[in-house]
């Protein structure tokens, strides 16, 4: 099934355009295939490259030769007619049904465009009127630059598919079934059903949702909940697909599969949000339905008037008059004033490491006025690190750490790489690890420089015996709260050396270092900040009080996530979402403006329509800056675009010749129509010396 981007409602079996706006449709679900391309992209991209190769020799004569020849004229036309018949035909036939669907739009001004300037020069040749100027390169050069503008639009629709194609990769391919009489085989995916046994085995991901019913591990849920810290999973928990199982080996029952699962349900919003948006050409359409009319119109009215009541010869006038109409009026410089400025802008962005993937992301930045925000990953690191180490009397910090470091060594589990670091900043060398066991979802234990050593949670401890007083978190440690910089996510991991408690290990997320002051600028600017995370909601206040974030939502699904930004929509709100994972997927594809973190998982990067290449929250005010100066930019060239046709209409039918004598040559008209397009893009090429760094006040 194939839906407009700008008009979900437009559906079809198989690919065409939409009989609104023009607009190619695209699939409802992108193919799993990676080498499978748009074959609109292919068609549109090979018209381009031929039209432009023959676009050169055209636009070369007629700039250097204001008289050609009559060889010259028809080797013009020659190479002219296949750029317009053939390069510009899907221009033509989306005009056409604009027209019979009474739903004008800008192929209709291009056709226009295109069409008269080509028909005026065939007639000129062919009817060997060498006293009358000729606009091949025209058509030719409005046809290869609306091309371009095609080309260009498709390949970012397909980068958004990219998003729900990364979602539908997270999901394995093959299940390993536990069948009756104890033998395993691995089953498609697809072919689970509800109540079967599934084996996961170490490094695999979960197959479909289900509860877990033999074994532990630790599992990473990430893609979930945002949490770094892995989720400790034994019988009786629920597993998710598409989440990744840790060290430990376990049997679940499948509890949902196919389109039931938690990941299907992810793939269905992000696909939803996308085809919510409209291009940000919207405007330019908007204005056509009007436009088109009138210079239609005048155009008329001036042939009418010119024949009737025209000097003599009555009928050239009226068509040289009614062609400069047509001419001036050419929507060149309109389809050019937007794009022009999103790509200079979007290029100033990248120098700053704000990547701009949706063009209608940057032009609804301006107006955010509500931004909900991630946790993990957005606001703190995301890579868990020690932050303290408590010693019980009889030993130092520096041996607790030492000889943790050493037991993790051997271990694969994510805390190790956490304590591993730590001991490296410390300058210790962790000890030699022998006779290593783990248990998972509890902890590990073995022989390090001939001491027993024991690492994991209370639980683990007390079954090897070992005396364990209540442990209140934090309180072994210095203070109560974290403390300034550390987000609420706080693991504490007992240490036991030959059989008794020797200590505890803190750790946790440290916030970015940028995130409160870019926080409190942002309200600054009138922005409401709300935090969403799927972490604990202890530790989420935790963060909130930290940031002075008051509205909190936590604990809570993707699909949770994004029902938050529908609900602020909703009460008129225009919403940005900033996240880094999976689970912030639906969440950034249905905000007005999808704001992920560069450091982030390549879903959210797909989801999102501007990306934050550092992972730096300072790159949303960046943003801001650059979204109002080239939002500004587009209203300046918009002006450009149309106030030549407000003065050069006229003007062109001839409404200075009772005065003063003067009519505009469709020579002079053609020169407007191209300085009109040259402002614009002299314009928009300010852009490129936005001193954001200094607000951008001069663009403003």
């Amino acid at each position: 099934m194939y839906v407009c981007p700008m008009h979900p409602e437009v559906r079809q079996d198989g690919p065409g355009d939409c009989f609104k706006c023009g607009m190619a449709l695209e699939p409802e679900m992108p193919a799993l295939s990676a080498d499978e391309q748009d074959p609109e992209l292919l068609r549109m991209s090979r018209r381009f490259w031929i039209s432009l190769f023959l676009s050169l020799p055209v636009t070369f004569l007629a700039t250097h030769s204001m008289q050609p020849p009559r060889w010259m004229q028809w080797f013009e036309l020659t190479l002219t007619t296949p750029i317009v018949l053939w390069g510009g035909w899907p221009f033509f036939e989306r005009a056409w049904r604009s027209i019979l669907n009474r739903s004008l739009n800008m192929f209709t001004l291009i056709a226009m465009g295109i069409g008269t300037a080509y028909l005026y020069s065939l007639s000129a040749v062919a009817l060997a009127k060498a006293d009358l100027p000729l606009y091949f390169e025209s058509a030719a050069v409005i046809t290869v630059l609306v091309l371009l503008g095609q080309v260009l639009e498709l390949r970012a629709r397909a980068r958004t598919s990219r998003a729900l194609k990364e979602l539908l990769n997270l999901a394995p391919r093959f299940a390993r079934l536990l069948q009756t009489g104890g033998q395993e085989i691995d089953l498609p995916v697809e072919k689970v059903q509800v109540g079967d046994l599934i084996r996961v085995r170490p490094g695999e991901k979960v197959p479909v949702d289900g509860i877990v019913v033999e074994g532990a591990s630790a599992i990473d849920e990430s893609m979930v909940t945002g949490e770094p810290l892995p989720a400790e999973k034994v019988t009786g928990d629920r597993v998710t697909a598409g989440t990744l199982n840790g060290t430990g080996s376990f049997v679940m029952r499948a509890e949902r599969v196919g389109e039931g699962t938690l990941l299907a349900q992810i793939v269905r919003l992000v696909s939803q949000a996308q085809r919510s948006k409209a291009p940000i050409q919207r405007l330019a359409d908007q204005v056509s339905s009007w436009f088109v009319p009138s210079v239609v119109g005048v155009a008329l009215v001036t042939f009418a008037v010119w024949a009737l009541w025209g000097p003599a010869p009555r009928f050239p006038h009226a068509l040289v008059n009614a062609v400069a109409v047509l001419i001036i009026a050419c929507p060149c410089a309109l389809g050019l004033a937007t794009p022009m400025a999103i790509l200079v802008g979007t290029g100033r962005g990248a120098k700053a490491g704000i990547l701009i993937r949706d063009a209608e992301a940057l032009e609804v930045l301006a107006k955010v006025d509500t931004l909900v925000i991630d946790k993990t990953g957005t606001l703190t690191e995301g890579k868990p690190r020690v932050r303290e180490v408590h010693a019980l009397a009889g030993t130092s910090e520096e041996e607790i750490l030492r000889l943790a470091a050493g037991l993790e060594s051997a271990s694969e589990h994510p805390l190790a790489s956490a304590l591993l670091r730590a001991a490296a900043e410390r300058h210790l060398i962790p000890g030699l690890v022998t006779d290593f066991r783990a248990t998972p979802g509890k902890g590990i234990q073995g022989r390090v420089d001939n001491r027993n050593v024991a690492l994991g949670n209370e639980g683990f401890l007390k079954e090897l015996g070992i005396p364990h007083p209540e442990l209140r978190s934090p309180s072994p440690f210095k203070g109560e709260g974290l403390g300034e910089g550390w987000s609420g996510t706080l693991t504490v991991v007992s240490i036991a050396i030959d059989g008794e408690l020797a200590g505890w290990i803190s750790i946790s997320d440290p916030l970015k270092p940028s995130a409160k002051a870019a926080l409190g600028r942002l309200r600054e600017e009138g922005l409401s900040i709300i935090l969403a995370t799927g972490d604990r909601r202890a530790n989420a206040e935790a963060v909130a009080n930290d940031l002075g974030i008051e509205e909190i939502h936590a604990e809570i699904l993707p699909s949770g996530k994004a029902e938050i930004v529908k609900k602020l929509q909703s009460e008129g709100r225009v919403v940005a979402m900033a996240g880094d994972g999976v689970n912030d997927a639906p969440a950034l594809a249905q905000a007005d403006v999808g704001i992920a973190m560069g450091t982030g998982t390549d879903v959210a990067i797909e989801s999102g329509g501007i990306t934050l290449v550092k992972g730096d929250l300072e790159g949303i005010l960046l943003a801001r800056i650059l979204s109002r100066a080239t939002l500004w930019n587009i209203r300046q060239n918009l002006f450009f675009a149309f106030v030549y046709n407000t003065i050069g209409v006229p003007v062109a039918a001839g409404a200075l010749y009772p005065f003063f004598g003067i009519l505009l040559s469709p020579i002079f008209a053609s020169a407007a129509m191209s300085l009109s397009s040259v402002s614009v893009i002299a314009n928009a090429l300010r852009l490129r010396r936005l001193p954001l760094d200094r607000g951008g006040g001069e663009f403003l």
